[in-house]
């Protein structure tokens, strides 16, 4: 019996080898798909990258790239946030 798995399920174990460096025999042997079935599903991925509008599902790393910029984004809004108090702080004084 052969088993259909959704194209985002596919998508995203091909993301995993190609962008991940996983071994397509090892998510394989995980998963419980056969070699050939992975092949296929990154080879359409691929195309599908030629393409504009990828899938909506992250690896690992991807999101460890997000998180890290958005918390050096978050630290210099705090930065600026507290300089723009100061000068707040020092412009709203009365002048002696």
């Amino acid at each position: 019996m052969t088993k259909k798995y959704s194209l985002d399920y596919r998508e995203y174990v091909a993301k995993l080898i190609l962008e991940e460096g996983k071994k397509a025999s090892d998510m394989a042997y995980e998963l419980e798909v056969h070699v050939s079935s992975i092949h296929r599903w990154v080879h359409d991925y691929k195309k599908k990258q030629e393409k504009p509008n990828s899938g909506d599902y992250l690896t690992p790393s991807e999101v460890e790239k997000l998180k890290k910029h958005h918390e050096k984004e978050m630290l210099a809004l705090q930065e600026e946030n507290e300089i723009l108090k100061k000068a707040m702080h020092i412009f709203t004084q009365k002048p002696k």
